[in-house]
């Protein structure tokens, strides 16, 4: 193969390469070293952005490096040094230097093996994508790229510089990689790499789920998370990291018509992504967290799919087995716990909309919808309004102005008082020192009366509280007696579920 090396005319291509990286070219070459940037940071070039991430390949070993950059960086580490790598930062900028690697991975191990090189376009071979495997010789700024990553970039096609077999072998996570710049630079993955994809999907199975989960973020916040997710769909590497997702590609049936699931999905996230907002509002784009729920909100239809007499289909408390199957995946996946719970509510809270436009709500439903949903509420909003995929007009129109006037119910009702954190009238203290009691069970069972008493009615001056309370204890079976210290009755105490059975 040709080596392409070219000077880059500052005239025919406009890089804005930062002083920082000149300066440590000249360092390097001044020592008798090789210095390049190299991979995402060149392609950025061309891009016409400027990475705060950058990476430099050399011919120095690891402890050359130490020693040209240690008084010249702000500070460096040494975490990355069994893989040739060190780290820095310098003039705001984070820099990784690598040494040249000749390395393979382990086939049957997640660890590379590591060998270092001697040659700038044996690293490029190793590397995952002709758009990554593209250097820029320092300081001279010559552009080294063996592979045709400009020419794949112009055409926006993602290539391997070597058999795709070869590059996936190294490192399984590349078929990943390959789905996320899909989403993210809006390539096209050429068709070698498509079906090395799908005939090495299982290899998957060896890379760590914490590596899979970062891959799978940066694909869902990508600019076009459809493309990811049809890329994993369709190469099988989904049935290993996204199987729920896989399987909303129900068998289409002929008697019973019903709208793809899969294809609503994608489209709901879609949509949902469309309605994020700019960093000062409320659900700043990319939202990993509102653009997941909307690809798993449906996850439960296929385990819940009922066909009806008459030939409707029905899916019956698909929120709630979707929400336990986004959450089980997320724990796979090792998502934190926030992140889980966020998720996995908003696929649970999505249909609680539906039946507001027929039935109308009371204050306490548009009450009890804003407390559930909690802090993800703005995220519902937009959740709620992207799961309308309906070709019909008049229908979408009706779902669009019941969710306006929800909307403006809730806007309403925080006028009157504040929703975001409904709490009883009375606090825990008032109701020991009222009804008499010791911390218990008890406590917690008029707090939630309460609770309920301020979700009907909103809030209550503190004498009517107090009285509703009085009243509901007198109504309890043989109720202690009130008054300072009293003890719990033990007729009051939470009958067991033994008890409550007989």
């Amino acid at each position: 193969m040709a080596h392409a090396h070219h000077k880059i005319d500052s005239h025919t291509v406009d890089f804005k390469v930062p002083p920082v990286v000149l300066e440590l070219g000249q360092r390097f070459v001044d020592a008798g070293h090789e210095l390049s940037l190299v991979g995402g940071p060149v392609r950025d070039l061309f891009l016409g952005r400027v990475s705060p991430d950058l990476d430099f390949t050399t011919d120095a070993t690891p402890d050359q490096t130490v020693a040209l950059i240690k008084k010249w960086a702000d500070n460096f580490w040494e975490i990355g040094r069994a893989f040739g790598t060190i780290g820095m930062r310098k003039a705001g900028f984070q820099i990784e230097i690598t040494t040249y690697r000749a390395e393979a991975y382990d086939p049957d191990s997640r660890k590379p093996v590591v060998a270092f090189g001697s040659s700038l376009t044996d690293d490029l071979l190793r590397r995952d994508f002709t758009i990554n495997a593209m250097a820029l010789k320092l300081p001279s700024m010559e552009l080294v790229d063996p592979f045709g990553g400009v020419r794949d970039l112009h055409a926006s096609i993602l290539a391997t510089p070597g058999a795709p077999e070869a590059s996936f072998s190294d490192d399984p996570l590349r078929m990943m990689r390959a789905a996320r710049f899909a989403a993210q630079l809006g390539v096209t993955v050429h068709d070698d790499v498509r079906d090395a994809m799908t005939r090495m999907a299982d290899r998957i199975k060896i890379i760590s789920a914490e590596r899979v989960r970062d891959e799978l973020v940066k694909l869902i916040c990508g600019a076009r998370p459809r493309t990811g997710i049809d890329i994993l769909v369709d190469t099988g590497l989904a049935e290993h990291v996204l199987p729920e997702v896989s399987a909303l590609r129900l068998e289409s049936d002929e008697h019973h018509r019903h709208k793809d699931v899969y294809q609503h999905s994608l489209q709901v996230m879609d949509q949902a992504a469309e309605l994020e907002t700019n960093a000062d509002g409320p659900v700043p784009a990319p939202d990993f967290v509102l653009r997941f729920a909307a690809l798993m909100h449906d996850v439960g239809k296929p385990a819940t799919r009922r066909f009806e007499p008459g030939g409707a289909v029905s899916f019956r408390h698909h929120d709630m087995v979707g929400a336990k199957l986004t959450s089980k995946r997320m724990k796979a996946l090792r998502f934190d716990n926030d992140t889980t719970k966020a998720v996995a509510r908003l696929v649970e809270l999505h249909m609680r909309f539906y039946g507001y436009g027929d039935a109308g709500w009371s204050d306490s439903a548009v009450r009890r919808y804003v407390t559930d949903a909690g802090p993800l509420l703005e995220r519902l909003h937009r959740l709620t309004r992207s799961d309308v995929t309906t070709r019909n007009q008049r229908k979408a129109e009706r779902l669009a102005f019941a969710y306006d006037d929800l909307e403006s119910r809730i806007a309403a009702l925080r006028e009157q008082e504040s929703l975001d954190a409904v709490r009883p009238d009375l606090d825990g203290a008032r109701i020991m020192e009222l009804l008499g009691l010791k911390p218990g069970p008890v406590v917690g069972r008029a707090y939630k009366f309460l609770l309920n008493e301020r979700m009907e009615h909103g809030p209550l001056p503190t004498e009517e509280a107090e009285a509703r309370l009085l009243r509901w204890w007198a109504e309890q079976p043989e109720s202690a007696p009130s008054g300072p210290g009293a003890e719990a009755s033990p007729a009051v105490v939470e009958p067991s579920p033994v008890e409550e059975s007989k």
